[in-house]
């Protein structure tokens, strides 16, 4: 197993524990917000510096 594999799977499992530890606090809404945001963000850098 290659280091990009590796690591792929370490932050999926990361994201993963996010979102359950978002759902154990009740805060599942701003977490979904802040991805979406996240997101929008790195679309919008990745345009403009492309």
């Amino acid at each position: 197993m290659s280091i990009n594999k590796t690591r792929g799977w370490l932050y999926f499992i990361a994201r993963l524990l996010g979102d359950v530890n978002a759902v154990k606090k009740g805060k599942v809404g701003k977490r979904i917000a802040r991805r979406a945001a996240g997101k929008a963000t790195g679309k919008a850098l990745g345009k403009l510096f492309k």
